[in-house]
């Protein structure tokens, strides 16, 4: 059965499409309403065994409307191993960040958390339509403590550190736990090199034998 013959998988994708609630109803009050047009950007898919679970999308995301269409994108699939035509492929990947839009910039020109209305909305019912998902890439702390849980350590330089414990453990999916592939970490890569020497041949590894 192809995915356009799956009307659950599309009602809860026009549904994100349609959602507005960041700007309409924020949980922190009308103080906090997303202050620019919410474009939700995910990829849900019924057949990709691996699901990348990010932060939120960028403004170039934003504006283009395809996840991880930077630079930051760039060193992902570096990392991975594959090239564009591979990482979109719904087939083989599965993009669904904690926050579906982009939640704008800080006073120092960083991008904001992701919005806390969406993974309460949303999260579990994508995950719920997933059951084929072996493996979570879980970039950053926000989607490691989601998926991890009440175990996950207060570090996400202490959680990747122990990504042995959460992609070798005996349960489904494998979470294993990443850094944002973003410029802005390019000076924690530099000091912890047994990211590069450890997690990323198991990464390619696993990439190769989730995506065949």
């Amino acid at each position: 059965m192809s995915e356009n013959d799956l009307p659950d998988l599309e009602r809860l994708r026009a549904a994100i499409a349609a959602c507005r609630i960041c700007r309409d109803s924020p949980m922190s009050g009308d103080d906090d309403r997303l202050p620019h047009e919410p474009r939700p950007v995910a990829v849900i898919s019924t057949t990709a065994r691996i699901l990348i679970a990010g932060q939120a999308p960028g403004l170039r995301v934003h504006d283009s409307g395809l996840p991880f269409n930077d630079a930051s994108g760039d060193r992902l699939r570096q990392w991975l191993g594959v090239d564009r035509e591979t990482f979109y492929d719904p087939g083989k990947f599965a993009i669904v960040p904690m926050g579906f839009c982009f939640p704008g910039y800080d006073a120092h020109g960083s991008d904001l958390p992701p919005r806390r209305e969406c993974a309460p909305l949303w999260r579990q019912r994508a995950m719920d339509l997933m059951p084929q998902v072996e493996l979570v890439l879980a970039i950053g702390h926000y989607a490691q403590r989601w998926h991890i849980g009440p175990d996950c350590p207060k570090s996400m330089t202490e959680t990747v550190k122990d990504w042995r414990r959460y992609a070798l453990r005996n349960r489904d999916p494998a979470i294993l736990p990443l850094p944002h592939p973003s410029w802005r970490n390019t000076g924690w890569l530099k000091r912890n090199p047994w990211f590069e020497a450890d997690v990323l041949p198991f990464l390619r590894e696993r990439v190769v034998m989730l995506s065949a």
